[in-house]
């Protein structure tokens, strides 16, 4: 699904949203801006990781569905990074990948504290890039635990995953701060198994914590 799509997709679901306010006397409705620190891994047995710093940012709206439930969805772009070990010349590395891409994101919300304190949980589907070599000088090195993979050929990842959020948002009416974990539910490596590689049976699933801060208008 391309980006053009994914904002199709979100157009659509606020009209669906609109169309419950209008049904279920919804008390609020706000739209924000949301942005953040990503620390993102991938769970595997295939491949040493470590987990890295990046960034996401973008659109979120918020309302109130039913009774202490909210609903929440948005687009946000995302940059990710990942270090994958490896071998070479200059002996081990940690050699660093970056991820791009959109995602959204379509979740519920339990209201602790109306506007104030909630636990949100659902869905993100996601659009990726190639997982692509910070510095290609390290491109011919061995990732770690093979004979002839080198770190250049794992970078064709698979582009669609679908992940799972849970996670706690605290603050005031117009302004949050939101912690969240996604997992991967996809098997983010699959597409590395059709390149004829030293290993055919790649499995990874990523792992992210999102630290983000929300200014609703």
């Amino acid at each position: 699904m391309s980006l053009k799509k994914i904002f199709f997709v979100a157009i659509a679901l606020f009209l669906f949203q609109q169309t419950f306010a209008q049904r279920g006397n919804i008390r609020y409705n706000l739209l924000g801006l949301n942005g953040g620190v990503s620390f993102f891994d991938i769970n595997t047995d295939d491949l040493v990781t470590f987990q890295k710093t990046g960034f996401t940012g973008g659109f979120t709206t918020r309302g109130a569905f039913y009774d202490d439930f909210d609903i929440i969805y948005g687009i946000n772009y995302f940059n990710s990074k990942v270090a994958v070990e490896g071998q070479g010349l200059t002996g081990t590395q940690e050699i660093e990948y970056s991820i791009q891409g959109a995602q959204l994101n379509l979740l519920g919300s339990y209201n602790i504290a109306v506007k104030h304190l909630s636990v949100e949980f659902g869905p993100i589907f996601q659009v990726n890039s190639k997982m692509k070599l910070a510095d290609d000088k390290y491109g011919e090195y061995i990732v770690t635990g093979y004979n002839t993979l080198m770190a250049s050929e794992i970078q064709d990842i698979s582009r669609i995953n679908l992940l799972a959020a849970v996670g706690l948002t605290a603050g005031v009416e117009h302004f949050r701060i939101s912690g969240q974990y996604h997992y991967g539910l996809t098997n983010m490596l699959n597409k590395l198994n059709d390149k004829n590689l030293e290993n055919n049976d790649f499995k990874g699933n990523s792992s992210t914590i999102v630290v983000a801060a929300v200014i609703y208008f």
